[in-house]
């Protein structure tokens, strides 16, 4: 079987992929993730995403590359990963009572022949209505620190979602569906 390459340190992509069956090694791209203005989110995931993977697959010869991006948008803004506790608590105040979208771009590319996969998926999540206090204790968790949209679907924010319309596991940071697909593609099949 060809070598599934994981271009993400995230631990929630990493478990994903594990909990799918998939035997894969970890090497983490260091790529630019500052967005560019005049691209649709769709865009924007699509091509950090496949920017990722690119990078990852220019370093070896052989092997399945995948690269993903999530962004949280709000009301047509953009959410990246909160700076500092402050804006953790000011992304959680605009969403909380709220929906929001959260896309995230997926590109498989085969190193060997520079085949690609990319494309996106769009899940709507809506927060129940959040007092001060308990965004404060949440963001004091440090939980929200390094996720889009400053929470973690999966973890204590998991309190606090009142629906989800779309793929769970998009939101959590990886879009397995898509993924099974995009690999398909490339002759390897999940089940």
């Amino acid at each position: 079987m060809v070598p599934i390459i994981l271009a993400s340190a995230s631990p929630r992509r990493q478990e994903l992929l594990k909990n799918l069956g998939l035997d894969f090694t970890v090497r983490v791209s260091e790529v630019d993730e500052t967005l560019e203005e005049n691209l649709a989110p769709a865009q924007q995931v699509e091509r950090l995403a496949e920017r990722k993977a690119r990078a990852v697959a220019s370093e070896t010869t052989k092997g399945l590359v995948i690269g993903a991006d999530t962004l949280v948008v709000f009301e047509g803004t953009p959410l990246g990963k909160p700076a500092d506790t402050r804006e953790a608590v000011s992304m959680l105040s605009k969403l909380q009572g709220q929906s929001h979208q959260v896309f995230t771009g997926l590109a498989v590319i085969n190193a060997a022949t520079g085949k690609s996969v990319v494309t996106h998926e769009v899940t709507t999540v809506h927060f129940k209505p959040m007092s001060r206090e308990q965004i404060e204790r949440y963001v004091a968790t440090g939980e929200p620190m390094d996720k889009a949209g400053a929470y973690a679907v999966q973890g204590k924010a998991s309190i606090f979602i009142e629906g989800i319309r779309g793929c769970y596991f998009n939101v959590v940071g990886l879009p397995v569906g898509k993924l099974a697909e995009a690999l398909k593609e490339f002759g390897v099949e999940i089940i």
